[in-house]
């Protein structure tokens, strides 16, 4: 058993998090992570109505007894969905744990707290979860270059931003953006992270409610298939390589905008990839990581093998090595 700040914090058993993820954090996946211990995420914007949250909440309850959350990201808009209605309907359904991401999300954070809910900000540089802890968020979510999904612009990986992070933040932190086995989970402890927090790896679980084509690739595919896009346009976003992804990188290179590419990259296209699960008919968010899944066990399963894995690499690999350190300096 590993106990953190972190897993003290929102009262779950492990310290992992199921990440907001657009369209696959539904109350299936959700419930089958709370389950196995540790924190679940549902995504509110993947709900069509702040009503239809209302239900997905309610249909998560059905499922499990445990802790889980809801992910409110907060971006810019030509049409802004009713962020305060979302809210709202997060706050009378009696979640805890909210996590938020994107853009100035004060108003929010301060309407949560005064409902007693902690609040985990997302954040891809040291200073803005400095500007989150001020904020009064209580713990931050700190995002590597290698994440799935908005990276932000600075490219500074885990093994960097984690401990630079650590330094200067007093709130418990989890770690993500790369992570998807026990020795991920040990090394985001050693490097001053209380926890980890997991996208790709959950979107490739029995219960995530994606096509199984879809998960079949994400196993096939190494570490170098992502691509980054809208890299000229200052909102970065890493997502798995595919013919469409390749197309938006060459027409940016090219100084295309934002209008010439917008029916490539539509959300309806990407979200119908997890419908279908023809993996080149839009595009879909993936981390590096998936250089590291080589399988698609349940939630439960592959909770515990991370826990199980990270206690033995603490317990086996690093005090062997030093007690033989110990050893050597006796003699």
């Amino acid at each position: 058993m590993i106990k953190t700040r972190f897993t003290e914090l929102v009262g779950v058993e492990h310290p992992i998090v199921q990440g907001g993820m657009q369209w696959v954090g539904r109350a299936e996946l959700v419930a089958a992570v709370a389950n196995a211990g540790a924190l679940g995420l549902i995504t509110a914007l993947t709900q069509p109505t702040p009503e239809d949250l209302t239900k997905e909440i309610a249909r998560c309850r059905d499922l499990t007894d445990k802790p889980f959350g809801v992910n409110l990201t907060i971006l810019p808009s030509i049409k802004p969905p009713p962020y305060a209605e979302y809210r709202a309907a997060i706050i009378e359904s009696g979640i805890k744990v909210v996590e938020t991401a994107g853009n100035k999300p004060q108003e929010h954070v301060t309407e949560f707290k005064k409902h007693g809910i902690k609040v985990i900000h997302k954040c891809t540089s040291v200073r803005h979860g400095l500007s989150a802890e001020r904020m009064g968020v209580d713990a931050i979510s700190i995002d590597g270059f290698e994440c799935a999904g908005h990276p932000g612009e600075d490219d500074t990986p885990g093994l960097i931003l984690i401990p630079a992070a650590a330094d200067k933040i007093k709130i418990p932190m989890i770690a993500s953006g790369g992570f998807g086995d026990g020795r991920g989970l040990v090394a985001a402890l050693a490097l001053g992270a209380e926890g980890i927090n997991m996208g790709t790896r959950f979107m490739c679980t029995k219960e995530s409610p994606i096509h199984q084509l879809v998960k079949e690739r994400i196993v096939a595919n190494d570490e170098r298939e992502t691509d980054l896009i809208f890299r000229t346009m200052r909102n970065t976003s890493r997502v798995a390589k595919n013919a469409i992804s390749q197309q938006v990188v060459a027409m940016e290179k090219e100084g295309a905008t934002f209008e010439q590419v917008r029916e490539l990259v539509a959300g309806s296209r990407g979200k119908l990839v997890y419908s279908t699960g023809d993996a080149e008919d839009g595009i879909w968010s993936a981390g590096q990581v998936q250089g590291l899944i080589h399988d698609i066990p349940s939630c439960g399963e592959l909770v515990s093998r991370i826990m199980r894995d990270a206690e033995a690499i603490i317990r086996s690999r690093l005090e062997s090595m030093l007690s033989g350190a110990q050893r050597q300096a006796a003699e």
